[in-house]
């Protein structure tokens, strides 16, 4: 297994923290800001200081085996998962539908479908710019362009491009798979479950979010009103999920 993990904080409950595709370490740590116990923020293959992900690794049942593996070997009762990481856990959940007792999914991307095309182009437009031999210009003006404007990002556009340079082959297999392949099996998930979506965000639609909270058999859904909620509104994100999660 070559997913890493750290642990911030001490006693019960145990929260698991999934992050992203492409995920800066900074944005990996947001989810676990603030929140009660100890936080184990995984790092996936490919990503921080992981080793390179294995050639084929990157399908939602290859994710999830390594996060339920990590899962298992600290006790976490609980799961916080973005993006891909949502998908991972959500996988999870289909599977183990009694593995976890709380549920935190933020930015789902896709359900038992794969991602719509604009997401699909928009991701291959990705892998081509990494693909690209030009040091990562290309890939650092697609990142800075999707950026909504008025905000204070620093070095995050460098450090994104830096993290996807890694990940030309997750950028292009990811978009074509869907984490479950039947939504009903999460009616039997009895967790409790939080679905934080967006509105405006191409690679995350809110319809997405809303078929992930109907899925469960009881979840609450909230929207946030920005294309790039983890950048914009962090401190609402923040204190969702503690008041979920505390």
């Amino acid at each position: 297994m070559d997913v890493r993990w750290t642990a911030h904080g001490r006693g019960a409950p145990v929260t698991l923290v999934v992050h992203g595709l492409g995920a800066t370490e900074g944005e990996a740590r947001i989810p676990a800001s603030g929140l009660p116990g100890t936080r184990v923020v995984v790092t996936l293959p490919g990503h921080g200081g992981a080793p390179d992900a294995p050639p084929g690794y990157w399908n939602y049942a290859s994710v999830a085996a390594d996060v339920l593996a990590v899962a298992d070997e600290v006790g976490a009762t609980r799961a916080v998962g973005v993006s891909l990481g949502a998908g991972a856990v959500t996988r999870i959940a289909a599977e183990r539908p009694d593995r976890f007792a709380r549920l935190a999914l933020l930015l789902p991307a896709a359900l038992d479908r794969p991602r719509d095309v604009a997401a699909t182009w928009a991701f291959e437009r990705m892998a081509a710019a990494v693909a690209a031999d030009d040091g990562g210009a290309a890939l650092r003006t697609l990142i800075a362009a999707d950026l909504p404007e008025g905000i204070e990002v620093g070095d995050y556009v460098d450090r994104r491009a830096e993290a996807l340079m890694r990940l030309e082959e997750a950028l292009r297999d990811l978009p074509e798979q869907a984490p479950v392949a039947d939504a009903s099996a999460l009616a039997a998930v009895r967790s409790e479950v939080l679905v934080i979506g967006a509105t405006g965000d191409p690679l995350h639609p809110a319809e997405v979010a809303k078929a992930v909270a109907a899925a469960f058999a009881s979840a609450r859904l909230e929207l946030l009103p920005s294309p790039a909620p983890m950048l914009t509104h962090r401190r609402e994100l923040r204190r969702l999920l503690v008041d979920f999660l505390g």
